[in-house]
């Protein structure tokens, strides 16, 4: 798939593309409103010159939502920025639009895991060749202090996005996330990953979008049950310690390696649109969690380090027994 072809299988709608995405980012933040119960998002409608436009909306101190952001963008630009090149050398010198929507929700209880989604759909012209296009996407589940059946859930869904369109989609995206959420630097994922897909076109205009809409309607599916049975657990502040630590690892990954982080910057994109994504409060500690492990805490007996390191290896969850 990293080779982009052009556009003979199928007409190409961005407008039907936009329409959904619109129509995507108005339920996810009905439905995390409802979920709250307490916070709103609020809408932060923004253009650009040549055309670009998108809605941020964010959700701030809410009664679960720590910060969630549900953001629409769909810009324009004479060339591709950096980020996107290596992926696509054979584009240098093309014009393009870019479409999508990306959210980030950090919830306030440990419990409760962080999440991030994203699809996003591309189109490159250059006069005298042909035109290309391409979808992207996928979701991925940071936990902190993890639980097997969340865990299973979350994959059952995103293979159930999957399975319609081919046995191999959802092993093959999901190795995809496994390698991609991956902290190099550190040697540990980011996560317990999901699904990641870029550069799609192997299929028909038509079945790509079918595909993210597949998985854009399969993603609030998969989070919001885990949302709203682990929102009511109680917590303290060894717990709370823990989660703004490794939040740590989340911003990291984000500043570092996150293409879409990286192409906002490089195309001089909104930058508190971009931003949204990070966290509201985070803790480096120096030495790591060895340090935090001297408090005199619930945290240190449970050792929630090492028990979430066993979770962010890769691993086949849809055959993990929950007990």
């Amino acid at each position: 798939m990293d080779n982009v072809e052009g556009l003979e299988r199928g007409n190409v709608e961005p407008i039907a593309v936009r329409q959904y995405l619109l129509a995507l980012q108005k339920d996810l933040c009905q439905q995390f409103a409802s979920e709250d119960g307490k916070g709103q998002f609020e809408s932060d409608p923004w253009t650009r010159p040549e055309g670009s436009d998108g809605i941020s909306c964010v959700l701030t101190d809410g009664a679960v939502i720590e910060r969630g952001g549900v953001n629409f963008s769909h810009v324009f630009g004479d060339t591709l920025p950096a980020a996107a090149l290596p992926h696509h050398p054979e584009l240098v010198g093309y014009q393009f639009e870019a479409m999508g929507v990306s959210v980030v929700i950090h919830p306030h209880n440990p419990y409760v895991p962080t999440a991030h989604f994203n699809v996003r759909f591309f189109l490159a012209k250059k006069l005298g060749a042909p035109s290309v296009w391409w979808f992207g996407g996928g979701f991925d589940l940071t936990p902190y202090y993890p639980f097997t059946e969340d865990c299973t859930h979350w994959h059952r869904v995103a293979a159930a996005a999957c399975q319609p369109f081919g046995a191999d989609v959802y092993p093959r995206f999901k190795k995809w996330a496994d390698n991609y959420f991956y902290l190099k630097h550190r040697e540990e994922s980011r996560g317990i990953g999901g699904l990641f897909f870029d550069s799609l076109n192997e299929w028909s205009f038509e079945t790509c979008f079918a595909f993210i809409r597949s998985v854009g309607d399969h993603f609030i599916k998969a989070y919001r049950p885990i949302i709203t049975k682990r929102k009511i657990l109680v917590f303290g502040e060894a717990e709370r310690a823990f989660q703004l630590y490794r939040r740590g690892r989340y911003v990291e990954f984000n500043l570092i390696y996150d293409r879409g982080t990286l192409f906002g910057l490089q195309f001089g994109g909104r930058i508190e649109s971009i931003l949204m994504s990070l966290p509201p409060i985070v803790r480096w500690q120096y030495n790591g969690y060895a340090d935090l492990e001297h408090s005199e805490n619930s945290a240190k007996e449970q050792n929630p380090q090492a028990n979430l390191m066993k979770f962010l290896e890769p691993q086949d969850w849809l055959g993990m027994t929950v007990v």
